[in-house]
């Protein structure tokens, strides 16, 4: 008769490049960040950077990415990959604002999130019942959802008042609001255009003024996804699913229920965010209004390493770059130009310190072009501010891969029994 010891391994040292920035780390950076941002206002006037206006457009148009992100959270966390999250936030749009029309801005938003919901499940039972490729899924549902709201128009729409085959007619506003008094007085104080203290009026202020309803519901979900994830039972088992479904299920979780669950909160997540861009960012339901923001939002979330508040940093992000185009798009995305050089400067700085001397080199020699570009041209061209969110995709996805950590079995197909 033989036994068998089981010692406890030892924790593996961390890889290099992967170590958590802490919380006083994260908001040094980001109080860096806004200094030099008011640095740049200041001297390249461009004050609509930090205005009021910037920062409200800003929240507005990242919160259906930040809703779209927060979706593929909970799905990846799952171990299913939602590459479908545009078709939900599709679905999303046009359910919303169907039965906005018919029935009131709330109840739009109810069915807005069913709208969501339902493409989440047909993406759980494709992947996890049937074991069908995730991405295959994903971007077959996100054509399904475009051809399904437009075939659904023809008969929703036509003949309305003010509808077609493409739009829906006008839907009820849920209305704003903004704090009393001290939404004017930060307004005030961003105008006066002093070192920082504006530039943090502007911020404050872009917050809590003219604010839809549903961006408070949309902003409460970050906190609430986060605690339920990661301070309940229900989240650890969850999370258990993504990281090694086979351990989870020999502990008695049933991996094929809890992925469902997380395919369909990811789409009613998704389709809330579709809602918020019908019934809030523009009170009408039109074609192709998504604009990309479900891959977007899943750009996000990758920069966010999978939680919730790096998620909420870049939807943030993304949106701020995104609002540009609305307002003085040319200067003020000019004047970022001395912000981007400034930073990869430092970055190039960083990487010298850290004996990386090609990637250093590299950086250094971005930054330099940037200076140049700056310092040759007082505005960029208006096409240059369009695509200027989707190259800032780009760069933080690559300038942040090497930090990332995925749910180890995300996308791995898992079937009940296999670890027997």
């Amino acid at each position: 008769m033989s036994t068998a010891t089981v010692t406890k391994a030892a924790p593996a040292p961390a890889a290099p490049g992967r170590r958590r920035i802490s919380l006083p780390v994260l908001l040094l950076i980001v109080a860096g960040v806004l200094v030099l941002t008011s640095v740049v206002r200041m001297v390249t006037d461009a004050h609509g950077i930090t205005s009021t206006g910037q920062m409200s457009g800003a929240l507005r148009l990242a919160v259906p990415i930040g809703l779209a992100g927060l979706g593929g959270l909970w799905a990846e966390r799952a171990g299913v990959v939602n590459i479908g999250l545009e078709g939900m936030l599709i679905l999303g749009t046009w359910f919303g604002a169907w039965a906005g029309y018919q029935w009131g801005p709330w109840v739009g938003i109810v069915f807005g999130v069913l709208g969501g919901a339902i493409g989440g499940l047909l993406h759980a039972i494709v992947t996890v019942t049937f074991n069908v490729n995730h991405i295959v899924s994903g971007v077959a549902l996100n054509i399904l959802a475009l051809g399904t709201t437009r075939y659904l128009s023809t008969f929703a729409f036509e003949g309305t008042d003010g509808g077609t085959s493409k739009q829906s007619p006008p839907v009820e506003s849920l209305g704003k609001f903004s704090v009393p008094g001290l939404s004017d007085w930060l307004v005030d104080l961003n105008q006066k255009h002093w070192f920082l203290v504006s530039d943090l009026a502007g911020l404050l202020s872009g917050l809590l003024t003219d604010v839809s309803p549903l961006t408070l519901i949309a902003v409460a979900m970050v906190p609430l996804s986060w605690f339920v994830l990661w301070r309940t039972a229900f989240g650890l088992r969850l999370r258990s699913c993504g990281e090694n479904p086979v351990a989870a299920e020999s502990l008695g979780v049933n991996v094929y229920k809890y992925k469902y669950l997380a395919v369909v909160i990811s789409g009613g997540l998704a389709g809330l965010g579709g809602a918020f861009l019908s019934l809030v960012a523009s009170n009408i339901y039109l074609e192709g209004q998504t604009g990309g923001r479900g891959y977007i939002g899943l750009a996000a979330m990758i920069f966010g390493n999978w939680m919730p508040g790096g998620l909420a940093l870049g939807a943030g992000l993304f949106g701020y770059t995104d609002s540009l185009k609305l307002r003085g798009g040319g200067t003020n995305v000019h004047a970022l130009l001395l912000l981007l050089a400034i930073l990869l400067l430092i970055g190039a700085v960083y990487l010298v310190w850290r004996k990386r001397y090609v990637p250093a080199a590299v950086t250094a020699a971005v930054s330099a072009l940037m200076f140049a570009w700056y310092g040759l041209t007082d505005e960029v061209p208006n096409q240059v501010v369009t695509a200027t969110p989707y190259v800032v995709t780009l760069l933080v996805l690559s300038l942040s891969a090497q930090r990332l950590r995925m749910p180890k079995a995300d996308g791995m197909p898992y079937r009940k029994g296999q670890g027997k």
